[in-house]
């Protein structure tokens, strides 16, 4: 079962990650590894996708709403990002 984010927590992640100005309407950037970051664009749906959701999870525990990328940092491998993004993909 995921986790669901409040109306309120949602616009905060969304208005920390779309400051971009090369991130089109109904995406969001994010920022993705361990140590070295690699930017992602996403569409905004994904917010609502339990098993990003807990991507989303992980990424509050370690910076809470400062990312230091500016966009939305998600603290996990480019294979595990990928791979949940992938399955999303197929819904």
């Amino acid at each position: 079962m995921g986790i669901r984010f409040p109306t309120i927590l949602a616009k905060k992640i969304l208005r920390r990650s779309s400051t971009s100005i090369d991130v089109s309407k109904g995406f969001l950037a994010v920022y993705v590894g361990e140590t070295e970051k690699k930017r992602f664009v996403v569409p905004v749906s994904y917010i609502n996708q339990p098993s990003f959701q807990e991507l989303l999870s992980k990424a509050e525990e370690e910076f809470g709403f400062d990312h230091p990328m500016g966009g939305l940092t998600i603290p996990c491998g480019e294979d595990t990002f990928i791979s949940v993004t992938s399955r999303i993909n197929r819904l």
